[in-house]
């Protein structure tokens, strides 16, 4: 099976623009019906804060466009967003859409990034949540979940075999990002998909290195630093025969993970 991950230089606060780029991206290959084509957080509007420019009212433009590109190519699409959340905040979501067009699951993320300011202006999301790719339960996170290991944890406890983290990681602390995706790769004994932006905001700068990791801990995909479109063959039996033979998950203490 394909996994396509999407590593865009998003405009900053122009989704119009964002959608062109995205959709210039994967109009370069052949995209394989079945696929899983994978974007960014935010992708549409980089990491602002400002939510009368990153807000989709409903219907969401965002959602509507992510629902094109899997209806189009006849795949599996995760993507980021935002969507207006209680007490005027906003929820930065990562949404999985069929290749029919329904929505398979809905991510908000769970650990805003206090630090940047982010939890000022979106709420919390209550926990992990899954879908069904090919026969892979996959489990979707967004950036700075990517430091909390628990929650991928609970995600493996579940039975998640493919985690998904989509993202806008800053250029200075590159080498986290890269070395994180490997260890909830190799802690859970799951596929980890990684999808950053590259290029730069009005703040930040970005590195790409858009990653799949195997579940050994090997990269086999790395975007590198500029925009484009990369692919990698996600095989669901290796996940399996490496739980089998190797069956650490089963000494996991499960009265310690929620």
């Amino acid at each position: 099976m394909k996994a396509f991950l999407v590593q865009i230089d998003s405009v900053w606060e122009n989704k119009t623009a964002s959608f062109e780029r995205a959709q210039a991206l994967l109009a370069s290959t052949k995209i394989p019906p079945g696929s899983l084509i994978v974007l960014p957080e935010m992708f549409a509007t980089g990491f602002s804060l400002q939510l009368a420019a990153t807000i989709d009212p409903a219907p969401s433009v965002t959602e509507k466009f992510l629902t094109a590109i899997a209806t189009t190519h006849r795949s599996t699409v995760v993507g980021g967003l935002v969507r207006e959340g209680k007490y005027g905040k906003g929820r930065n979501e990562a949404v999985a859409i069929s290749p029919d067009g329904a929505t398979l699951a809905r991510y908000c993320k769970m650990h805003p990034f206090t630090f940047g300011g982010e939890s000022d202006r979106h709420e919390k999301g209550e926990g992990p949540v899954y879908f069904e790719w090919g026969g892979l339960m996959a489990a979707p996170f967004i950036c700075y979940d990517l430091r909390f290991p628990e929650v991928f944890r609970r995600a493996a406890k579940q039975g998640a075999e493919l985690m998904i983290v989509i993202a806008l990681w800053p250029t200075r602390r590159v080498q986290h990002w890269v070395t994180l995706l490997q260890a909830r790769a190799i802690e859970n004994q799951a596929w980890v998909i990684g999808v950053n932006r590259c290029g730069a905001e009005p703040e930040l700068a970005y590195p790409g290195r858009s990653l799949v990791v195997n579940p050994h801990g090997e990269t086999i995909t790395d975007a590198g630093g500029g925009e484009g479109l990369v692919s990698a063959e996600i095989d669901p039996q290796v996940v399996r025969n490496w739980r089998k033979d190797f069956p650490a998950l089963n000494d996991m203490r499960k009265d310690l993970v929620p």
